[in-house]
């Protein structure tokens, strides 16, 4: 049975930063290209960042150099670094596979203020 537990959200300044987590159960991270969602308020669910298995980082169009994506294979956990914080980072943050399967954790929360 797949489990997605993420956290380590919050309230944070723009122009701070944050890392958030997913430990995963039913996947094997390392094996399986995973990524990073999130869905802002009032938008549909979107893709943030992927990592291969060979772990290959893309992050592209949400500010590569600004976010990281990385994993720990021994914790079968997810990571996303978030620096240089916008409020249009603000939203719930999930992950799953690189490309999503229909199941999602409930998501941590981040909220970037101004």
């Amino acid at each position: 049975q797949v489990q997605l537990v993420e956290s380590g959200g919050g309230l944070v300044q723009a122009g701070g930063s944050l890392r958030i987590s997913c430990v995963v159960s039913g996947i094997d991270v390392s094996t399986n290209a995973m990524g990073w969602y999130r869905r802002a308020p009032g938008k549909e669910r979107e893709l943030v960042a992927t990592i291969t298995r060979g772990g290959t980082e893309n992050s592209e169009g949400f500010g590569k150099g600004r976010i990281t994506i990385s994993r720990n294979n021994a914790k079968n956990t997810m990571y996303l670094q978030v620096n240089s914080l916008k409020a249009d980072d603000t939203g719930v943050y999930y992950c799953n596979y690189a490309s999503w399967r229909p199941f999602w954790g409930r998501g941590t929360q981040v909220t970037v203020s101004s």
